[in-house]
């Protein structure tokens, strides 16, 4: 078993974990393969640590499936938006970190 971790994405962690559960039980080359047709902005970097824990294992994305596949959240940058009569609201821009596992295909089915 080998992983990824890609640490703060500027990406909502909501918007990320969506992807991450399409891809999570299949097969690595698959879901690269689906990745990379979705029209989602965090659909390349979870594709990125997919490839990134392929590489890590030494592995070959046929022979490996996606064990796990985690969106956690990161730091949240807080910045400020100016608004009527000298007030001014708080903008929040979130972060990910993207945790990615993947093992050896069983071959029993």
């Amino acid at each position: 078993m080998s992983r990824s971790i890609t640490k703060f994405v500027r990406l909502s962690p909501t918007k990320a974990r969506l992807i991450a559960r399409e891809v999570q039980g299949m097969n690595a080359e698959l879901a690269l393969a689906s990745l990379q047709f979705m029209p989602n902005r965090g659909a390349k970097f979870i594709a990125n640590a997919i490839s990134s824990a392929v590489a890590n294992g030494g592995f070959e994305p046929e022979e490996v499936v996606v064990t796990s596949c985690r969106v956690d959240a990161g730091p949240v940058l807080k910045r400020f938006r100016p608004r009527a009569r000298g007030s001014a609201s708080r903008i929040r821009k979130p972060t990910s970190h993207i945790l990615v596992e993947v093992s050896k295909a069983n071959k029993e089915a």
